[in-house]
């Protein structure tokens, strides 16, 4: 028998000590180490109650399997899942307070439990009363689908329920609420979401069902509990937006069946998320042109190409050190354009306040972004507007070079199709590209961030 003891866990990240401390030393925060209880002191005194058995191997050629997967009725949700659910998986959505993670569960039970297959959809809340989640589906006109609801959060009596029916697709929202008896910590604590967790996940794949789970999300964006959490689901998808924008966009940072850097892009309204089939054109509406400090970026969100447009205002500062604020990208990477800018253009950035802004919400990584940024700020600096219907992308390099990116033709095929009718890109974009670019469009191209201020005299 293994002696029981106690061990000392970090709330948020999971982190084991021997003693209580104030801070944890992985995650820097104070005050969430708790003292939960432990099966024994190591693996050393665990004996093995039976002899294992031998384990057959396979050769890595064969016939795949084909996966049949369930179509949601949302095509962006299905666009991000790799083409729908595959059944037996499990998927954990996560978000801030508000965004639309249980508003778009909602609707995708709703559209799975309407459809022809009649597939049995279970929507099990731990955070809402039953009539809080009917308040809802009345709001989104969804009060008369066959959604199986209910409000629990003991994790035994969900399996017993779970294991005399057909589900196909089962919602927890939130696996933070649920709770197991034989674990002694709150619910929420990363001993309880660990367990629950657990047992969840082996029903779902045992029984060959859709697991959703909503997860909540730290001060700093990532899903708290256990980080062991993400590897124990299939895919995990993050939904974000601002809470000034009515976009919300749906990402997945991990997908065990598809694409990890495929988005979704939805618009919150009163009937709930509205599916955007061309976010371009949503991102542009409100786009006035010939105004300076704005420029549209052609970029690549997974296999879709999304057009955006970036603003920068430049304006002398008062104080002694000038300020640097940015919406939307890495400020890390404007320091570094403008330093080129200051090194390579002689441009005096030093004595300027700038401010960065994505329009729309969009959060870009990119580097393709660099050469569109560059020209605003100059474009806001020298009071000279762009083209109104220029597109622009680039990655800028510290020797001022402007480099080449990927998929430069489904970036100018999306301009072409919204009407923009020239575009600035890297000097070396391959005749190749050139050849099988059916568009008509007035290429320009920059090899240098020195040709940047041409544009502007």
């Amino acid at each position: 028998m293994s002696k029981k003891g106690s061990e000392f866990v970090c709330q948020n990240c999971g982190a084991v000590y021997p003693k209580w401390q104030g801070k944890c030393d992985a995650c820097g925060e104070w005050n969430t180490i708790a003292e939960e209880k432990s099966g024994g002191e190591g693996f050393s005194n665990i004996a093995p109650k039976k002899k294992g058995k031998i384990i057959d191997f396979v050769p890595l050629y064969g016939e795949e399997k084909v996966l049949d997967r369930i179509k949601t009725g949302i095509k962006e949700l299905d666009r991000v899942c790799g083409g729908g659910l595959v059944p037996g998986s499990v998927i954990l959505v996560g978000g801030d307070p508000g965004i639309g993670k249980s508003t778009l569960l909602l609707q995708v039970s709703a559209s799975i439990a309407s459809a022809p297959e009649r597939r049995e959809c279970y929507y099990i809340s731990g955070e809402e009363a039953i009539d809080q989640v009917r308040i809802r589906a009345k709001r989104l006109h969804l009060e008369q689908s066959p959604v199986n609801l209910a409000s629990a959060t003991e994790v035994k009596d969900i399996i017993t329920t779970l294991e005399k029916s057909r589900a196909a697709v089962v919602i927890i929202d939130s696996i933070q609420t649920m709770y197991l008896e034989e674990v002694e910590s709150t619910p929420g604590s990363v001993a309880q979401v660990r367990a629950c967790a657990y047992e969840l996940i082996k029903l779902a794949k045992r029984k060959g069902f859709v697991l959703f789970l909503v997860g909540h999300v730290t001060k700093q964006g990532a899903i708290a509990g256990p980080r062991v959490l993400e590897h124990m689901v299939d895919t995990v998808l993050y939904f974000e937006g601002e809470r000034g924008h009515h976009f919300r966009i749906l990402r997945a940072v991990k997908n065990r069946y598809g694409a990890t850097d495929e988005i979704g892009v939805f618009e919150m309204q009163d009937q709930g998320l509205i599916e955007v089939e061309n976010p371009s054109a949503l991102f542009l509406a409100e786009r006035q042109g010939n105004i300076s400090g704005s420029c549209v970026f052609a970029g690549i969100e997974g296999s879709r190409p999304v057009l955006v447009e970036i603003q920068a205002l430049v304006c002398p500062t008062s104080y002694a050190s000038p300020k640097r604020a940015v919406v939307g990208w890495d400020s890390n990477r404007l320091s570094m354009v403008l330093a080129v800018l200051e090194a390579r253009c002689g441009m005096n950035l030093s004595s300027q306040d700038i401010y960065l802004n994505i329009a729309g919400g969009l959060k870009i990584s990119e580097p393709a972004a660099d050469l569109a940024v560059a020209m605003a700020v100059i474009s806001s600096m020298t009071n000279k507007p762009l083209p109104a219907d220029a597109v622009i992308f680039g990655e800028i390099g510290l020797s001022g070079e402007i480099r080449a990116v990927s998929q430069p033709s489904s970036r100018l095929k999306e301009a072409y199709k919204l009407g923009f009718k020239s575009a600035i890109i890297p000097a070396n974009f391959a005749a190749r590209e050139k050849k099988n670019n059916r568009v008509e469009m007035s290429i320009h191209e920059i090899g240098n961030v020195q040709r940047l201020i041409n544009w502007f005299n």
